[in-house]
C-alpha cells in the first residue's frame, strides 16, 4: 500500500503533466490558472505532511511581508490549535498557529486558519480522555436496547472507501438511534475463516493442492493462516476510530473464536434436525486457484468480461453423413461430451452447404443473419428439409473424442427446453461433469448416473489421466490444442473468439470453471416461498432492491453448498459411518465431549477435532468427521447467534431484541451476506433477521473505473482523512447515489466542496457569535450567558423565524431519519446553514452588535447561541467531530457564571474539554500547589521546571507530552511518569466505576460515570425535538416567499446592471397564491432594505405589466404516466392561452386530448411580454412575478455613490488591520470625473456617512504629526478617491 506522501508525488506528477499540456496548446487562461492552482495545493499538501519541499521544486528567495498576528480571543484559541499550533504552558513558550490553505483548512471570520482534520484529532483526544464510547453506553444502560449486525469483514486486507461508506451509514444510524433514547451495543466482528485466508498463506509457501497441505501437516497450515488473519487489524482499527465511528473493537467477535464456532454448530444442528441437510453430487462452481467449490451466490460476485474462444464444431452421425453443428465458447469441455440437445418444439433445418461439400444439421433461425452461421444472402447453403426438434431425439453421432467411446449409453440427441434460440446453433452440446443442465438431462435420459459422471479435471483444474493428451494441462490452455485437433481431424466448422461476461473466483480472481463435486447442501428451494415472504416484511432503503434484485434471487434460489473442501475454517460438525448410513450432527462441544468420551476437545478446528470418534449407536463401529469445513459464508450467515454465543449464553436477551433493528452493507451483498442471513434465519426461526437495511452501491475512482492501487486513480483515504477530515467525507458519502444503491465517483474535490458549502459558514456563524457575545461583555460587564431550558424571547420577527425554521430542521431529521434516509438530510442542512448566515446573520449584524440597543442584542444572540447550540445537536449523528467542538464551544454560553466553570471558560486549552470531578477541583490550583502535589508524588526532580513556568491546576489538567518537552523535560520517560502521575490524580476522585450526580449551571442534577458528566459530550446528549414554542409554519412560509422575492431582485439587479449600492425606484411582485402577499406586506421593511428600493408594489392583478401566464407540463409525471399520447399532450400544454391558464389555476383542473390534468402536472409561471415596450425588467420564480424598474434619477445615483465611499472606507479598514471597534480619523481627497460628481455625493450625504462610519470624514490630507495606518486610492466609475485612515 503507498504511503500518504506516495500518493501525493503521484497526484502531482498528473497534475504536472496536465498543466504542461494546458500551456502548449490553445488553452483558456482562467482554465490553465486553475489547474496551476491545483498543482500548488497539492504541492502545499506535500510539504505540510512531510515538511519538505517536492522533490525537484527550484526553491525561490521572497521577501516576507511584514505584519503581525492578531490576538485571537479566548474563545477563539482552541481553534489554533486545531490549525496545528503548539501550546506554551504558563509564562512563557507561548506559540501562536500557522498553517497553510489546504482542503481541510480554511479561512474563517476574523481571518484566523482553521482547520478541521487538526480539530478532529482534538476531538479524538477529547473522546479518549472520558472514554466517550464506553461511557456514552453505562449512560444508556437501561433503556430500550437498538439492535444492529455489523457484517465481519476480513483484516487480510485495508479497509477501502467501500468500508467507509456503510462504516459511515452504520455510524449515523446508531449514532442516532442512542441520541434518541436506545441502548446501541455496537461490536466490531472479523471474518477470519476460509478462502482469504487459506489463498494468501498458499501464495506464501507455494502451496498447489490437497497433497501439499497434508504433507505439511493440518495443524502447521491452519498456525499460518492463524497468524495473518489480523494483520491488518491495527489499520482498521486507526481508520474506522479516525473516521469518528463508535464501534467496540475490544469486546469484538472472531469467527475462530471457539465459542463462537459452537454457535455456528448449533445452527447447523438445528438445520440439520429439520431434515433440511443431505450430501449430493451436483455441478457446481469450482476455483481451480483455491481449489475448492463455490456457492452459486459466490460465483455471481466477481464478474469479468472476458475474450473466450467461439467454436462452432461439427458432429458426424453414425448413420447418415450429416453432421450436428454445436456452438462453445468451452472448448476444453469437448473432451468430456457425451450427448447433444436440442429444443423439441424448434425448427431445425437440414442443409448442404456446397463449398464445403457437406451436410448439416442447425436451427432454422440461426442459418442467416448477423452473428449466425452464414450471411444474409450466401448462395452456398442449399436447404434440404426442415425437422421438428423431437423429431431428433435418439439420434446417435459419433465422439469427437476417443476416451470415453465405449460408454454404451452416450453420443445421443436428448430433448429440452432450456435450448434457446438467441445465439449459437440451436443445438447445445452435453458435457455432464461440466454443467448443470447437462449433468440434469443427461441423468434424466439415463446417459450418466450418479456414480458415473465423466469429470476428467483435478482440483486444480487441470485434465487427469483419463483424458492422456492432455494429462496434467490446464484447461485454458488446453483450448488452442484441442482446437487445431479438430481442424486437422475436420470436424471444427468455425473457430471465432466473443467476448462476455464470465464468473470468476470473488478471492482468486481467476475463471471459475463448472464441475462436479460430492457436497453437503441445505434444501433452500424447499423453502424459497418463507423466503419470499419474509422479505417482504422488511424495509429496505432503496426498496426497489428488495422487490427486484433481492426478490428475484430468492425466487430462483437453489440449494445451498455449504460445505468445502479446506482447513482454515469451522468444521462441519457431522459423525458419519463407514458405509455413510449412521450419521450424527453435533451442535456443542459438551455434546461431543459427551459422545466421544474426550474431555479435552476446547478448540474445534480441524487439528483439534479431526481425530475425535464417536462410538456407533448402531454396531457400525467408530463414526468419524467429515473431512470438509463450513463455506465461510455460513460463519457470516450466522452471525447474529454466534457473536453473542447463542444459544449457550444471552439468550433472554437475544431472543427479546431479536431481529436486529437495522443492518447496512453494500449491494453486492444481496447475494452474500443479506441472502445467507435470511436463509438461516427462516429455517431457524421463520422470520427475516432484519426488519430495516440501507444497501449501498459501488465507489468507483472519479473515472468510473474500479478504484486501482496499481493505477493510483484514487486518493488514498488515510489521506483524504488527513487533509480534509472525516466529517467532511462523511458528509460527502451519505449524500452521494451511493445511499441510495447506485455508483458514487469518488472526487476529493467533493470532499472539500462540503466544507466550503457546510461546515466554513457554519463555523463562521459561530465565529460572530462568539465575537458578539464577547463584546457584550465588555459593554454590560457581565458574560453573555442564555438558558436553553428556557423560551427565548423572539419578539423579532427574523429570530421567530430562524428559530421556527430550526424546528423544521430537527422535525425532518426525525422524520428522514426515521425512513433511514440519510441521503435527503444535508440538502436540507445546505439550505438552513444559508439561512443561518446568508439571511439571519447578514439581516441582524446591527442587532447582534448593539446597534439598535443591548437588550435587543442580547434576545439576538439568545436567538443565535441557541439555534447554534441546536444544530450541534441535531448533526451530530452526522458530523460527530465537528458537532462537538461546537457544543464545547456552546457551553460556556450555556452555563452559569461563577465557580470552576468560569475559571474553566477562561482558559482557552480548558474551554473545549469536560472536566472529571477530581479536576473541578485541580483547576482552581495556583502553582505552590501543584509543586506540592509533585513533591508528594515523587517527582520532587521536576518542581523546578514547573514553578519556573508558572504551571497552573488549570494547565496541570491540560497537560501534554509538547508541553513538558517544551518546559525542558526532554526524557520521554521522565515526561511519561508525570502525565501518568497527574492522569492518576484527575482520575482519583470520585474512585474508578462509581457514577455520581453534580448541579449543572440550571440547578437540576446531572448524572456522572467515572467522574465524566452526562452534559460532557454532545453525543451523551439526547437530540432536540422540536420545540411548540418555536414552531410557526406561517413566518417559514411567509419567509420563504420574501426570500424568493429578494432572490428575484438580484437577479434582475444583474440583468439591468445596476449594484445593489444604488437605489431603485420601483419592485412590483405579482402573485395570485393565497397568503403570498399579505406574508409579504408583514415583511417588506426587508424587501426594501435589501433590494434597495424606494416603492414595493405587492398585487394580484398582471393586466398592467404586461405579463401572461404560460403552462409546462410536468414531463417525469405525465411522461410515465400517459406513454405515448404524452407528446400530444405536451402540445396541447403549451397552446393553452393565458384565460386557459387562469381558469385552470382557478379550477385546478383541465381536460387535454382525453385526459384530466390537475395539480402540479401543469406547472404554471408568468412570461413577460417582450414584444410591448415597458419600463419594467421581469423574472418568474414558480407563482412569484417580479418586475423591477431600474430608472436611475441623479438624487438615486448621488446616494449609489455616498455608499460606494462607505464601502471604500470600509475595505480599507480591513486591510490596515482595523477591528470595527477601534477608533479612527478618516481622511479624503476627492477627484470627480466627467460623469461622476463624487465630491457633491459625499456632501449631500454626509450625515448618512457618518452614522456608517462612526466618525466624520475629513476633506484633505492628514496631518504630518498622525502616524498613518492605512492610506489608498479607489476609482469610483469615473471618479476617485484617497482615503487616509489613523487608529486613534
Amino acid at each position: 500500500m503507498a504511503s500518504p506522501d506516495e500518493e501525493l508525488l503521484a497526484q502531482i506528477k498528473v497534475q504536472g503533466n496536465k498543466v504542461s499540456e494546458l500551456k502548449g496548446g490553445n488553452t483558456p487562461k482562467s482554465e490553465v490558472d486553475e489547474a496551476v492552482a491545483v498543482l500548488l495545493d497539492l504541492k502545499a499538501k506535500y510539504k505540510e505532511l512531510t515538511g519538505k519541499d517536492v522533490p525537484g521544486t527550484k526553491k525561490k528567495d521572497k521577501k516576507k511581508k511584514k505584519g503581525g498576528d492578531g490576538n485571537a480571543s479566548a474563545a477563539a484559541k482552541p481553534a489554533q490549535a486545531a490549525a496545528g499550533s503548539g501550546k506554551g504552558k504558563g509564562k512563557k513558550n507561548k506559540k501562536k498557529g500557522q498553517g497553510s490553505k489546504e482542503g481541510g483548512e480554511a479561512a474563517a471570520t476574523g481571518g484566523e486558519r482553521f482547520n478541521f482534520a487538526n480539530m478532529e484529532e482534538e476531538i479524538l483526544k477529547l473522546w479518549e480522555g472520558m472514554d466517550a464510547f464506553q461511557t456514552s453506553l453505562k449512560f444508556s444502560e437501561g433503556r430500550k436496547e437498538f439492535n444492529f449486525y455489523d457484517g465481519p469483514p476480513f483484516a487480510t486486507g485495508t479497509p477501502h472507501y467501500g468500508h467507509l461508506l456503510a462504516g459511515t451509514i452504520k455510524d449515523v444510524v446508531t449514532r442516532y438511534a442512542h441520541q434518541t433514547g436506545h441502548h446501541v451495543s455496537r461490536r466490531f466482528g472479523w471474518d477470519t475463516h476460509g478462502l482469504p485466508v487459506e489463498f494468501e498463506i498458499n501464495k506464501k509457501l507455494n502451496i498447489n493442492g490437497t497433497e501439499d497441505v497434508l504433507k505439511m501437516g493440518i495443524d502447521k497450515y491452519n498456525a499460518e493462516c492463524r497468524s495473518i488473519v489480523m494483520r491488518y487489524s491495527e489499520e482498521w482499527r486507526y481508520t474506522v476510530t479516525r473516521l469518528g465511528r463508535w464501534i467496540d473493537f475490544d469486546n469484538d467477535y472472531k469467527t475462530l473464536y471457539p465459542w463462537f464456532m459452537e454457535s455456528v454448530w448449533w445452527v447447523f444442528s438445528e438445520i440439520f434436525n429439520k431434515g433440511l441437510v443431505y450430501r449430493g453430487s451436483k455441478v457446481m462452481p469450482f476455483s481451480t486457484a483455491l481449489n475448492t467449490p463455490l456457492s452459486n451466490f459466490e460465483a455471481n460476485l466477481d464478474m469479468h468480461e472476458v475474450d473466450d474462444p467461439a467454436v462452432t464444431v461439427a458432429f458426424e452421425m453414425v448413420d447418415e453423413d450429416v453432421s450436428f453443428l454445436a456452438w462453445t465458447t468451452t472448448p476444453w469441455t469437448l473432451p468430456s461430451n457425451l450427448a447433444l440437445c436440442v429444443h423439441p418444439k424448434f425448427t431445425y433445418v437440414k442443409f448442404r452447404d456446397t463449398k464445403r461439400e457437406k451436410t448439416f444439421i442447425a436451427l432454422k433461425k440461426r442459418i442467416f443473419g448477423k452473428g449466425c452461421l452464414y450471411k444474409e444472402g450466401d448462395k452456398s447453403v442449399e436447404v434440404l428439409e426442415e425437422i421438428v426438434g423431437a423429431d431428433l431425439k435418439g439420434k446417435r453421432y459419433k465422439p469427437l473424442f476417443p476416451y470415453f467411446k465405449d460408454l454404451a449409453t452416450a453420443f445421443v440427441v436428448m430433448v429440452d427446453t432450456y435450448v434457446t434460440d438467441d445465439s449459437g446453433t440451436g443445438i447445445v452440446h452435453n458435457a455432464p461433469g461440466h454443467g448443470e443442465d447437462d449433468y440434469r438431462i443427461c441423468l434424466a435420459n439415463g446417459v450418466v448416473t450418479p456414480e458415473n459422471v465423466v469429470c476428467p479435471i483435478d482440483d486444480s483444474g487441470r485434465f487427469t489421466s483419463e483424458v492422456p493428451d492432455y494429462e496434467g494441462i490446464y484447461i485454458k490452455d488446453a483450448d488452442a490444442k484441442i482446437i487445431k485437433r479438430l481442424k486437422e481431424e475436420g470436424t471444427m466448422f468455425f473457430a471465432g473468439r466473443v467476448k462476455h461476461a464470465y464468473p470468476h473466483c470473488w478471492r482468486s480472481g481467476t475463471p471459475l470453471v463448472r464441475k462436479t463435486v460430492d457436497s453437503w447442501f441445505i434444501r433452500v428451494e424447499a423453502i424459497k416461498e418463507r423466503l419470499i415472504k419474509n422479505n417482504q416484511e422488511t424495509y429496505w432503503v432503496p426498496n426497489n432492491i428488495r422487490d427486484g434484485r433481492f426478490h428475484n434471487w430468492l425466487a430462483d434460489a437453489r440449494d445451498w453448498a455449504v460445505s468445502r473442501d479446506r482447513f482454515w475454517g469451522t468444521p462441519i460438525p457431522l459423525w458419519v459411518s463407514d458405509d455413510g448410513e449412521e450419521v450424527v450432527c453435533i451442535g456443542s462441544i459438551e455434546e461431543l465431549q459427551r459422545l466421544s468420551g474426550r474431555t479435552d476437545i476446547t478448540d474445534l478446528h480441524r487439528e483439534n477435532i479431526d481425530d475425535v470418534v464417536i462410538p456407533s449407536q448402531k454396531g457400525k463401529g467408530d463414526l468419524k468427521r467429515v473431512t470438509q469445513v463450513f463455506d465461510c459464508w455460513f460463519e457470516s450467515g450466522s452471525m447474529p447467534y454466534a457473536q453473542r454465543h447463542y444459544p449457550f449464553e444471552d439468550k433472554e436477551r437475544f431472543e427479546k431484541n431479536f431481529p436486529a433493528d437495522f443492518i447496512a452493507e453494500g449491494v453486492d451483498q444481496t447475494r452474500g451476506w443479506f441472502y445467507t442471513l435470511m436463509v438461516i434465519s427462516t429455517i431457524l426461526f421463520d422470520k427475516a433477521p432484519w426488519k430495516n437495511l440501507i444497501v449501498n452501491g459501488l465507489v468507483l475512482a472519479s473515472d468510473g473505473k474500479k478504484m486501482s492501487k496499481s493505477l493510483k486513480n484514487y486518493p488514498d483515504p488515510n489521506l483524504v482523512l488527513k487533509t480534509e477530515g472525516a466529517d467532511a467525507l462523511r458528509l460527502y458519502v451519505i449524500t452521494s447515489p451511493a445511499v441510495r444503491a447506485e455508483t458514487l465517483r469518488f472526487e476529493q474535490k467533493g470532499v472539500q466542496a462540503v466544507i466550503k458549502d457546510v461546515f466554513l459558514p457554519w463555523l463562521n456563524a459561530f465565529r460572530f457569535f462568539e465575537q458578539q457575545a464577547q463584546r457584550w461583555e465588555q459593554v454590560n460587564g457581565k458574560p453573555f450567558r442564555f438558558d436553553p431550558n428556557q423560551v427565548c424571547p423572539a419578539s423579532n420577527k427574523m429570530d421567530a423565524w430562524i428559530l421556527a425554521f430550526t424546528q423544521d430542521l430537527i422535525r425532518f431529521v426525525h422524520q428522514e431519519m426515521a425512513a433511514y434516509r440519510l441521503y435527503t438530510v444535508v440538502p436540507k442542512l445546505l439550505t438552513f446553514v444559508d439561512n443561518l448566515t446568508n439571511w439571519f446573520v447578514r439581516f441582524n449584524r446591527k442587532r447582534l452588535k448593539g446597534g439598535t440597543s443591548e437588550e435587543d442584542a442580547r434576545q439576538a444572540l439568545w436567538t443565535l447561541g441557541e439555534v447554534i447550540m441546536t444544530m450541534a445537536k441535531a448533526m451530530a449523528p452526522f458530523t460527530p467531530f465537528f458537532a462537538e467542538w461546537m457544543y464545547q464551544q456552546m457551553r460556556p454560553y450555556a452555563e452559569a457564571s461563577t465557580g470552576p466553570a468560569a475559571r474553566r471558560s477562561s482558559h482557552p486549552s480548558l474551554s473545549k474539554a469536560p472536566l472529571t470531578s477530581a479536576a473541578e477541583v485541580v483547576v482552581e490550583w495556583e502553582t505552590p500547589e501543584v509543586v506540592g502535589f509533585l513533591n508528594e508524588r515523587d517527582l520532587a526532580q521536576y518542581a523546578g521546571d514547573f514553578e519556573t513556568n508558572g504551571i497552573s491546576g488549570a494547565d496541570l489538567v491540560d497537560l501534554t507530552h509538547e508541553d513538558l518537552s517544551s518546559m525542558g523535560i526532554e526524557r520521554c520517560t521522565d515526561r511519561k511518569r508525570v502525565l501518568r502521575a497527574v492522569r492518576q490524580l484527575l482520575q482519583s476522585d470520585p474512585p474508578m466505576g462509581s457514577s455520581t450526580g453534580s448541579t449543572s449551571s440550571s440547578g437540576s442534577t446531572v448524572r456522572e460515570i467515572n467522574g465524566v458528566r452526562e452534559d460532557a459530550s454532545v453525543h451523551f446528549c439526547m437530540l432536540p425535538q422540536p420545540r411548540d414554542g418555536y414552531t410557526n409554519d406561517t413566518i417559514v412560509r411567509a419567509f420563504d416567499a420574501m426570500k424568493r422575492v429578494i432572490e428575484a431582485g438580484r437577479v434582475l439587479r444583474d440583468r439591468v446592471t445596476v449594484p445593489v449600492k444604488y437605489p431603485v425606484l420601483e419592485v412590483v411582485v405579482i402573485s395570485k397564491t393565497p397568503n403570498v402577499l399579505s406574508d409579504l406586506k408583514n415583511l417588506e421593511e426587508y424587501i426594501y432594505s435589501e433590494l434597495n428600493v424606494q416603492s414595493l408594489v405587492l398585487s394580484e392583478d398582471e393586466s398592467p405589466y404586461n405579463v401572461k401566464l404560460k403552462g409546462f407540463p410536468d414531463s417525469r409525471t405525465l411522461g410515465s404516466r400517459l406513454g405515448g399520447d404524452y407528446r400530444n399532450v405536451h402540445k396541447a400544454v403549451q397552446a393553452l392561452t393565458h384565460e386557459d391558464l387562469l381558469a385552470y389555476q382557478a379550477t385546478n383542473q383541465v381536460e387535454l386530448c382525453g385526459h384530466v390534468l390537475s395539480g402540479t402536472d401543469i406547472a404554471l409561471r408568468y412570461e413577460f411580454d417582450s414584444s410591448v415596450q415597458s419600463k419594467y425588467t421581469a423574472h418568474t420564480d414558480r407563482d412569484l412575478l417580479v418586475l423591477i424598474d431600474a430608472t436611475q434619477s441623479p438624487e438615486m445615483v448621488q446616494e449609489g455613490l455616498a455608499r460606494e465611499f462607505v464601502n471604500r472606507v470600509q475595505k480599507l479598514r480591513k486591510s490596515s488591520g482595523i477591528s470595527p471597534s477601534d477608533n479612527i480619523r478618516l481622511f479624503y481627497t476627492v477627484k470627480d470625473g466627467a460623469e461622476t460628481k463624487l465630491s457633491e455625493a459625499i456632501t449631500a450625504h454626509m450625515n448618512t456617512i457618518k452614522e456608517s462610519l462612526a466618525t466624520t470624514p475629513e476633506l484633505g490630507t492628514a496631518p504630518s504629526e498622525l502616524v498613518v495606518t492605512g492610506s489608498q486610492e479607489f476609482e469610483i466609475k469615473d471618479a476617485s478617491v484617497t482615503l487616509t485612515v489613523v487608529k486613534m
